[in-house]
Parts: structure tokens; sequence; C-alpha cells
């Protein structure tokens, strides 16, 4: 492993990010000028206009801001936070390069400022592991434990006027809660107190890697959560040291809900927590729909009960934890009783679980997939597919426009049309369209009344531009 500076070193030393916007960097960012940090940083939205109420934030906030030009890059004594994969030609990492910056990765940087807590929780897992650091951390703030979150989306409980971007809560240095990454192999950084693995399923990475990866980050935690329900997750058990289970549908999962108890609806549910230690029971009320949040439940309650949080506490928190933006969003419903949804689906577990909640209810359902680049969907595009073509009913639409791209020397020889094929020929109903800009004017023009429209997709933030617009066309 890497030899990286200590804390003390790092918070002397002036931060510059390389793409500080992004939904990785931007809460490392806010930890480390919370901390008392100086930290400045570029990003190619800012150059290129995209999500300027973000940038203005970040301004008012005290970050400065530079073109992605170099420009800011002034002092060997600058450490430069980067992407592990990001190319020598963008100017920062050139001019960095000259003047012998030391540079981390995000998760670098993340990992240094986990393990030097004083307990670190982890959440682990291809999916959900947004949704669950977002519900312990409120968990954590609601029980008084006055907690550090990394997370890589905006969770809604911490936002203000001062904070609209909430991704980030800088609380104390005893009690560190982040999400960990496993598409780059990151994870391995990390030596958790508590190790939150939710699900173990395909994304960047080939199911031998994953399992790989994650069981030898449940051998490095000192108590690993595990989800009973998902087999690939329960056969690596054996190599956690102390283990606590959850589980919607075993029935030996320490942290359960009893039979029966589920009821649902299309924004919220209700269920009897019960925990298997004692045999108590707890009514949860959960303000997000879907069978996939009720198991995010679970694992938050697990994963605080593994730091020492009464799961009685843990119910109560979580009846008020208002959830994170992008994540079955709902932007609004208008006079016809159309909705408009905005949702970071992405892989063919989040999309699955997506569709599977919008399904569960009456209406059609209009999903509009924006691919989150090419690579990704070269790895799991015949997945994707086979989710679209298998959770939605008949007269279900799916939209498809090209992969995002933001600049770059990716292959991109190979785009949307071939999911789209793949979805047509399995029977779903689906279109490719180019542009995003047709596709808000075809949904426009298919919308009818009842109808659910999703907007889906990551490393986009103006998809929540688009659904909000699209749903002032409709209103």
């Amino acid at each position: 492993m890497t030899d990286f500076p200590s804390p003390d070193e790092l918070f002397t030393r002036p931060f510059f990010f390389v793409g500080i916007g992004g939904s990785g960097m931007l809460p490392l960012a806010q930890i480390l000028k919370g901390r008392g940090a100086t930290v400045a940083g570029s990003d190619r939205s800012f150059d290129q206009g995209r999500t300027p109420e973000k940038f203005a934030a970040l301004e008012k906030q005290g970050f400065e801001l530079h073109p992605q030009d170099g420009s800011g890059i002034i002092s060997g004594d600058q450490i430069v936070v980067a992407s592990a994969a990001i190319e020598d030609t963008v100017p920062e990492i050139g001019k960095a390069n000259d003047l012998g910056c030391l540079r981390l990765t995000r998760a670098e940087l993340n990992s240094i400022l986990f393990n030097t807590s004083g307990a670190g929780i982890a959440v682990a897992g291809t999916s959900g592991k947004s949704t669950v650091t977002g519900m312990l951390g409120w968990i954590m703030e609601a029980t008084g434990r006055a907690p550090t979150i990394m997370n890589g989306a905006v969770m809604k409980n911490f936002v203000s006027p001062e904070r609209p971007f909430a991704s980030a809560v800088v609380g104390g240095q005893s009690l560190y809660v982040s999400e960990v990454d496993e598409s780059d192999g990151s994870i391995a950084l990390y030596r958790p107190a508590v190790g939150v693995l939710l699900n173990v399923s395909l994304d960047h990475k080939s199911m031998e890697e994953l399992r790989q990866l994650f069981g030898d980050y449940l051998s490095r935690s000192r108590i690993s959560v595990i989800n009973a329900d998902d087999a690939e997750a329960l056969a690596l058990l054996p190599q956690a040291k102390e283990t606590i289970t959850f589980g919607v549908e075993q029935e030996k999962a320490q942290i359960g809900i009893m039979p029966g108890s589920i009821a649902e609806g299309p924004v919220r549910q209700a269920a009897m927590v019960v925990d298997r230690h004692d045999a108590s029971q707890h009514a949860l009320r959960l303000n997000m729909p879907g069978r996939h949040n009720l198991s995010n439940a679970l694992a938050a309650i697990a994963g605080a009960a593994a730091a020492g949080v009464p799961v009685s506490a843990s119910v109560e928190a979580l009846a008020s934890f208002e959830g994170l933006a992008r994540r079955f969003d709902i932007v609004g419903t208008n006079h016809a009783a159309i909705t408009v949804i905005d949702d970071f689906g992405h892989n063919p577990e989040k999309c699955g679980a997506t569709l599977r909640t919008l399904r569960s209810h009456p209406g059609r359902v209009l999903a509009f997939f924006q691919p989150h680049g090419y690579g990704p969907l070269r790895q799991m595009g015949t997945e994707l597919a086979e989710v679209f073509a298998s959770e939605l009913a008949e007269e279900d639409i799916v939209l498809m426009c090209d992969p995002v791209y933001f600049g770059g020397t990716v292959d991109r020889s190979e785009g949307s049309e071939r999911i789209v094929r793949l979805i047509e020929d399995a029977g779903q109903a689906a279109e490719y369209i180019p542009e995003r800009k047709s596709i808000e004017d075809r949904l426009v023009n298919l919308a009818r009344p009842g109808d659910r429209i999703v907007i889906m997709g990551a490393r986009d933030d103006t998809l929540s531009e688009f659904a909000r617009r699209l749903f002032s066309r409709l209103a």
C-alpha cells in the first residue's frame, strides 16, 4: 500500500481538485474545507456553463474556482486531487507534474480521512451505497453521534440554503461514514470498523474480480454487516470476522422483517422490523417506496447496531429520513396525474429496482435512459437490455439517447443503438433518439394521463435539469 501523508501534514497544505463538481470530488472538498483546509478547484462543467447553480454555491462557500487551463496550479506545495484515470494532457496534470505536486486520487484521499478517524463505517456493494450511507449518516446524526459523512449523492436531510449540495457532512473526527467503491478497486484501501456489504452483482468488473474485492473487504472489517438475501454476498460470510446479517426475505437474518407485515404504497411504505438477537419488534415507517429501499433501511439499521446504536433508535430516526436527490426523486405530478421521476439508475441492478418499484403500482411507464459512458455500455449493455425487456410491461416504452460524453479518447464505436435493438428483439417497445433535446420533445408527445416518466442515468447533473424542464412543459 502506498505511504500516504498523515492528516496533520495534509491540512497544512493547499488542495486543488480537478473536477471539483463531480459527485465523488465535491463531498471531499467540502469535508476538507470544513476542517480548515484551503481548497480550490476546476471543472470542465464550470467552463462549459453546465449546472451554474452548483458552482455559484461553491463560490459562495469560499471555494476558489479556476478555468481548467492549469492556471490554478501555482505551487509545488499544492496537493492535487484528480481521478486515477485522468489523462496527462489535462492542463492541471501537466502543470502539477512540472511543479512536482503531490497527487492523490479521490479514493486515496478519502481512505486517509476514513482510516485515521476514530471509527470508520463503510458501505459497499454494487447498488444502494449512497442511499444506505445517507440513512446511516442520518441515524448517527439523529442519535447524537456527530458523524462526518462522505456520500456520492445530495442528502435531503442536510440540505440548507447555505449548502444546497449537501453530499457531505462535517461532524467530529471520531466517526466517519462513507460509501466505498469497488469499480476502480479502491475498496482495497479501506480498513473499516464496520463494513456493510449490500450486494454483489455485475457492474464495472467481472464477478470473479468482485468476489475477490468484496471478500477481502469483509476480512479487513472488524464487524461485517451482510445482506442475507443476496446469495453472492452471503457466500462471502466465511471471510468475515464478526458478522451481523440482515434481510427482508431471509428468515434467519439477525435484523429482518416480520412476515406479512409489509405495507407498500407508491411513495412510502411500512413494515415491522424484528431484531432476532432479542426477538424485539419495531414499527418502521419509510418515506421511500420499493422493496430495495426496505432492504437498504435494514442495512442501515444493522450497520448502526454494529456501531452500538439500538435498533429502536435507528427505526425512529428513519421515519424522518427524507431520501437523496436523484434516487427515485419525484419531480412532480401534474393535473393529468403524469408523474416525472428523477433517478440515478445506471447499472442492471439499480435500473431493475427502479423499474420494479414503478411496475408495482398502476400506470404506464415511459423510461428514458441515458447511458453514463461508452465503456460501461459495452461492459453491461446486454444485461441492461435484459432488465428493460423483462421488468417492463407491453404498453411501456424505453427511450435511449447517445451515452454521456464530455471529451477524451474513449472508443465511441458502439453506442445505444445496439441496446435498443436488443430490447426490441426481446419484444419490448424501445426507441433510439440520438439527441436528448429530441427525447424531451418525444416524451411530451407520448405522455398521456396516469403515465410515470422516469429519467435514468449517472455522471450528468444536467439530467435533473432535464427532468424539471420536462415536468414544466407537461405542467
